[in-house]
């Protein structure tokens, strides 16, 4: 078996895994109770400093 059929058996088995899993975690972190703060700053943050067009 040559290196590249290693790594490409390792991505298609256990790199897919880890890929869904970090997927998984990422969508799930706005969703913690102690995140709200930041989603809640992240969701307002665009309308910072903005004249309101004057």
């Amino acid at each position: 078996m040559s290196f590249y059929d290693a790594l490409r058996h390792f991505a298609d088995s256990y790199g897919l895994v880890m890929i869904f899993a970090l997927y998984l975690l990422l969508c799930g972190w706005h969703f913690l109770p102690r995140a709200s703060k930041h989603a809640e700053e992240a969701k307002h943050s665009i309308f910072k400093d903005q004249d309101d067009g004057e």
